[in-house]
């Protein structure tokens, strides 16, 4: 199976980046399955079903979340109607929070996949043990046995963290990538079980920025420790950032991983054709 993973979405300039170049991305690699994070769609804060709509356009079959999820109050209605959003699946019971944490999906080959989507715990929103939550939804749908392909976003701020999910989940997923802090990362690789991963996938957005966002802001609080207002959105062009994978279909696990960057400012990758289609 070939898929692929893309990071946080920031506001307009990722949906816009998206909607022009994940449909050429599709066809140049097969792609069977695309997942997107989304929780920082709707204006760099939440989602809503518009801005949902707008990447399911583009080519999105899902769309995950994080700790921005219910920034936009009608998400906590339109996730109980729209199964392709997925929020964290490591909200505590007695939260009763709306949706689901993790869905397997089937594609239109008629193979399934399993999204799941936890938060972090260091320096990020106190929710309960990201280990566990994955570990529940792992075994009720093991990699080779009911899933032809397991992907895990792990939504947090430390790398540390990040990277223990990866060997915590080595050889039970096809693909452990992080997503949340906008910067994709140079540690692409297959991790000992057959895990692909990598730290961050970064983001969709305009890098002309302070990680999606305009830069007089940020910079305004960082030198001043003042506040002059909400952040928003870069809308210069966007690179779309993410991460290609291609299974091995009797086992699952991970034949070939490598970044995707298209557009926008940072330096272009995206796998040949020949080698995607003839692996």
């Amino acid at each position: 199976m070939r898929f692929a993973f893309f990071g946080d979405v920031v506001g307009r300039a990722g949906r816009e980046g998206l909607a022009e170049h994940l449909p050429h991305i599709r066809r140049r690699l097969g792609l069977e399955f695309v997942i997107i994070n989304a929780e920082n769609a709707a204006a760099g804060f939440g989602i809503t079903e518009a801005t949902a709509r707008e990447l399911f356009d583009a080519g999105a079959d899902c769309l995950t979340l994080g700790n921005h999820s219910w920034d936009q109050k009608e998400a906590l209605t339109y996730i109980v109607r729209e199964p392709r959003l997925i929020r964290p699946a490591n909200y505590s019971p007695f939260a009763e929070a709306p949706g689901r944490g993790a869905q397997l999906f089937e594609t239109q080959n008629g193979r399934r996949i399993l999204v799941i989507n936890a938060l972090g715990r260091v320096h990020m929103d106190a929710l309960d043990d990201p280990f566990a939550a994955v570990d529940r939804e792992l075994e009720s749908a093991p990699l080779g046995v009911v899933a032809d392909a397991v992907v895990v976003d792990i939504h947090a701020e430390a790398t540390s963290e990040k990277m223990a999910m990866g060997h915590f989940c080595d050889g039970r997923a096809s693909l452990v990538v992080g997503t949340h802090t906008h910067v994709p990362t140079a540690d692409c690789q297959i991790l000992p079980g057959g895990t692909a991963y990598q730290t961050d996938a970064g983001a969709c957005a305009d890098y002309d920025s302070v990680i999606g966002n305009q830069k007089e802001e940020p910079l305004r609080r960082f030198t001043t420790r003042i506040s002059g207002g909400r952040y928003k959105p870069a809308e210069g062009p966007a690179t779309v950032c993410g991460v290609f994978v291609e299974t091995n279909d009797a086992t699952g696990l991970a034949r070939r991983v490598e970044p995707i960057r298209v557009g926008g400012r940072l330096s272009p990758a995206l796998p040949t054709l020949e080698a995607a289609v003839g692996a």
